[in-house]
C-alpha cells in the first residue's frame, strides 16, 4: 500500500493507515523531518515471503525543501540475539543537491496501442545519491578471435542507493499513480538545485 501527498499531518495519517508499527515508523520519520515543511511523501508497505516466513517492511520517502529522507522499517523473527520478534528502523537524510539520479522505469502492456496518460502496469523508482554503487566488471576483449592478449577489464558503475518497485496487480493503480507523482516531485526538486 502506498500513499503520497503533502503536509506533515497527511504523512502521519498515511503512516497510520499502513498499519505497520505506525507509532514506531512515525516517530522515526518525524524526528528526521524535524520542523521542515513536507513537500511530498510516499509510504510503501511490502510483504515478502522468505522460506517459511512472511516478512513485512515499510519504506517512507519524504521530500522537503532541502532534503530527501528515506526511512525503512523491517520486522525480524526471534533469533539468537533476541528471544522475541523485533523491528529495525533506519532513516537517512540526503541533501537534495546530492541526488545524482532519479530513474523511473515504466512497464507498459501492449505498447503498440499505448496512448498518453495510460497508467503503466508497473514502475520501478531508483534513486541514487552516491552512498551505494554497484560495479559490474568483465574481461575486455578485442575483435580478433585469435587474440589471446590480456586486454584488462571493462565494466560499469551504477548508483543503486534505493530501488522501489510497485505494480498495478500487486499494489493497485493508486499506488502506481502515487509513485509517479512522488518521482515527478523529486525530479523537479533535483532539477531546481542545478539551475
Amino acid at each position: 500500500m502506498a500513499k503520497t501527498g503533502t503536509t506533515t499531518q497527511g504523512l502521519r495519517a498515511a503512516i497510520e493507515r499502513s498499519g505497520y508499527y505506525p507509532a514506531l515508523v512515525a516517530e522515526a520519520v518525524e524526528a528526521a523531518v524535524g520542523g521542515e515543511p513536507v513537500l511530498s511523501y510516499l509510504v510503501h508497505q511490502e510483504t515478502t515471503f522468505d522460506a517459511n516466513e512472511v516478512r513485512r517492511h515499510v519504506t517512507v520517502l519524504v521530500l522537503t525543501g532541502n532534503r530527501f529522507i528515506v526511512s525503512h522499517t523491517d520486522e525480524q523473527a526471534a533469533d539468537g540475539t533476541s528471544p522475541s520478534p523485533y523491528a529495525t528502523t533506519s532513516t537517512e537524510s540526503v541533501k537534495i543537491g546530492r541526488i545524482s539520479s532519479v530513474v523511473l522505469s515504466r512497464v507498459v502492456a501492449n505498447p503498440e496501442a499505448y496512448t498518453p496518460g495510460t497508467l503503466p502496469r508497473e514502475v520501478v523508482l531508483t534513486i541514487g545519491w552516491g552512498a551505494v554503487s554497484r560495479i559490474d566488471l568483465e574481461p575486455a576483449a578485442c575483435g580478433d578471435p585469435n587474440c589471446d592478449a590480456d586486454h584488462g577489464y571493462t565494466g560499469s558503475s551504477t548508483a543503486d542507493d534505493l530501488s522501489l518497485r510497485v505494480s498495478e496487480a500487486g499494489d493497485g493503480p493508486d499506488t502506481v499513480r502515487q509513485t509517479l507523482a512522488f518521482a515527478q516531485a523529486l525530479s523537479e526538486a533535483t532539477a531546481a538545485t542545478t539551475r
